[in-house]
C-alpha cells in the first residue's frame, strides 16, 4: 500500500506561530511619564541641555567649540535645532531590537545635515544620535554629537559604527524628533485612513490583527505583490508612501538619480524606479547594484500606528506629541502610565483570618499583630521554626516579589528612578533588602553602569569589566505573562 506521502494526502501545514510584539512593553516602560514631563518643561523654558539630561541624552560637544571649528553660521543653525529638539520624542522613535525592545546598540543616527559651501554633501557635518555598544548599554543612554568625518573624539574612536547609518537616519524625517514638525507624522505615516478602519475588540483580536500580514489592504498599481511575499510577519510596510519618500531621498542625496533600493528583509532588497513612462516601477534589485537606500523610517509603518489600529494602545497611552499627530480629535494624555500608587495595605490569609501588611515607619510590617507577638515569631524563625503567614509574605516580597517583572523592565530601559519608586512604595524607603532576585537585579543594574562609564571615558571593553569575555548582560528571551504592568498586589 502506498504511503500518504505518495498519495499526496498530507494535512494542511499550520501557519507559523507569531512572535509576541515587544512594542506594548516598550511603550509602557521605555519613555516614562516623568521623563516626558520634565524634558518637555525644560524644552519649553529654552533649556535644551536640561531637556537632554532629563531624557538620558549625553551631549558630546559645546556650541563654542563648534563655532571655533566650523564657524558661527553653522553654530547658529545647530543652536536653533537644539532649541526645538525633543529628546524624549527622539528616544521614543529610535530603532529597537528584539526580544526586550531595547535601543539598537552601536548605532549612529543622523538627525540633521549642515551643508557647507565648497564641501561635499557626504562629508558635511551631521548632528547625530549614538547608542553605545552592547557591552555598555546600561541605562539605555543616548549620545548627541556633531559628526564631521574626523576621529579626534575618543568616543568616536571607540564607537563600533561612528559613521551615520544609511538605513537608520532621521535627517529626512525631522518630525520624529523636531517639535516644530511633529504634525507631519500623520501624513508621512499613512495615518489619514486610520479613523475609517474598524478596530478589533479585545486583546486576542488585537494580537491576531497584528500578525495577519505585512501589506496594507490596498497596494499601489505599480507594487507587484509577488515581490512583497517575503516581508516578515509582525511588520507592515508603507508601500503606498515609498514613491513620495524616495523622491525626498533623491532630492536630498542624489538629484540626478531615479532609482532607490528598498530593504524589505534580511539580504532582500527591491529597486524602485521613479521616472518611468507608466509611473514608478518596482523590481528585484540586481546583485552589486549601488543605489541610495530608502531609510527604515520610510519603509515601514510606525509601530504606534499599528498599535492604535489594532486597539492594543489608546492615544492617551502614547507620547503626547505622537498622540496629537495620529489622533488629532482626541485630547492627548500624559503618555505611558507610571508606577502604580503604592502604600495601600495588602491582605494575607493568616491563621484563618484576613490580616493586613503595610508600611510602618518606612518598613513593610504586619498591621494586625502586636510587637510582642512579632518578636516571638522572629525568635521562632531564628530557631528554624515556621513563621507566620504575614511574615512569610513580607519575606517573599523582599526576595521574590510578584511585581519583579515591572522593576526589571524599568531597569532594563534605564528608568532607575521609576524602579526605585516601585520598590520604595511597596517595601518602604527604609527597608533593607534581603538576599533574593530583587536584590540581585538592583545590584546588577548598579554594577553595569561601570561599563557605560568606561565607554564614556573612551576606554575599550576592558576584560576586567567582563571576565567571561561576553557582553555586560545576557539578553533574556520573551517574558511570559502580561504585556506590561504589574500583577495584583493583593
Amino acid at each position: 500500500m502506498r504511503s500518504r506521502v505518495a498519495n499526496g494526502d498530507l494535512p494542511t501545514p499550520l501557519p507559523p506561530v507569531p512572535v509576541p510584539s515587544f512594542w506594548p512593553r516598550v511603550r509602557h516602560y521605555a519613555v516614562p511619564p516623568a521623563m516626558i514631563e520634565t524634558a518637555t518643561a525644560r524644552r519649553h523654558a529654552g533649556d535644551w541641555a536640561g531637556a537632554c539630561a532629563a531624557a538620558g541624552v549625553d551631549v558630546d560637544f559645546t556650541l563654542r567649540a563648534v563655532a571655533r571649528r566650523h564657524g558661527t553660521d553653522l553654530a547658529a543653525r545647530l543652536r536653533a535645532d537644539l532649541r526645538h529638539l525633543a529628546p524624549d520624542l527622539l528616544r521614543w522613535h529610535l530603532p529597537r531590537i528584539a526580544p526586550d525592545g531595547l535601543l539598537r546598540p552601536g548605532l549612529t543616527v543622523a538627525l540633521a545635515r549642515y551643508d557647507l559651501p565648497g564641501r561635499d554633501r557626504a562629508d558635511a557635518p551631521h548632528l547625530v544620535a549614538r547608542t553605545p555598544p552592547a557591552w555598555a548599554d546600561a541605562g539605555q543612554r543616548i549620545g548627541l554629537a556633531l559628526w564631521d568625518g574626523s576621529r579626534d573624539d575618543p568616543l568616536t574612536r571607540c564607537h563600533p559604527h561612528p559613521h551615520p547609518s544609511r538605513r537608520f537616519r532621521l535627517d529626512l524625517h525631522r518630525h520624529l524628533w523636531d517639535a516644530r514638525r511633529t504634525d507631519e507624522l500623520r501624513s508621512r505615516s499613512g495615518a489619514d485612513g486610520l479613523a475609517g478602519e474598524a478596530r478589533p475588540q479585545g486583546v486576542a483580536a488585537a494580537r491576531s490583527e497584528w500578525t495577519t500580514g505585512a501589506l496594507p489592504s490596498s497596494l499601489p498599481s505599480w507594487a507587484d505583490p509577488r515581490l512583497l511575499d517575503r516581508i516578515p510577519h509582525g511588520r507592515r510596510c508603507a508601500v503606498e508612501r515609498w514613491a513620495e519618500e524616495a523622491a525626498v531621498l533623491l532630492d536630498a542625496d542624489r538629484p540626478g538619480t531615479t532609482t532607490v533600493a528598498v530593504r524589505v528583509g534580511e539580504r532582500r532588497r527591491l529597486a524602485l524606479h521613479l521616472k518611468g513612462d507608466a509611473g514608478p516601477v518596482l523590481r528585484q534589485a540586481l546583485p552589486g547594484e549601488e543605489l541610495p537606500l530608502l531609510p527604515d523610517a520610510a519603509t515601514w509603518e510606525p509601530p504606534d500606528l499599528e498599535l492604535l489600529r489594532t486597539g492594543t494602545l489608546t492615544p492617551e497611552q502614547l507620547h503626547p506629541l505622537v498622540a496629537s499627530a495620529l489622533a488629532p480629535g482626541r485630547t492627548p494624555g500624559t503618555g505611558p502610565s507610571g508606577p502604580l500608587p503604592a502604600g495601600q495595605p495588602r491582605h494575607v490569609e493568616c491563621r484563618g483570618a484576613r490580616h493586613r501588611i503595610g508600611l510602618v515607619d518606612g518598613v513593610l510590617s504586619p498591621l494586625d499583630h502586636d510587637p510582642a507577638e512579632i518578636r516571638r515569631e522572629e525568635l521562632l524563625v531564628a530557631l528554624t521554626g515556621t513563621p507566620l503567614p504575614c511574615l512569610r509574605a513580607i519575606d517573599e516580597a523582599h526576595r521574590h516579589p510578584e511585581w519583579l517583572t515591572g522593576v526589571r523592565e524599568r531597569l532594563d530601559h534605564g528608568d532607575l528612578a521609576g524602579a526605585l519608586t516601585v520598590v520604595e512604595g511597596l517595601l518602604g524607603p527604609d527597608a533593607v533588602l534581603r538576599d533574593g532576585a530583587l536584590r540581585d537585579e538592583l545590584e546588577t543594574a548598579a554594577q553595569r553602569r561601570i561599563s557605560y562609564g568606561l565607554f564614556r571615558a573612551g576606554l575599550p571593553d576592558a576584560p576586567s569589566a567582563h571576565p567571561d569575555g561576553r557582553r555586560a548582560r545576557a539578553r533574556r528571551g520573551p517574558r511570559p505573562g502580561p504585556a506590561f504592568g504589574t500583577k495584583s498586589r493583593t
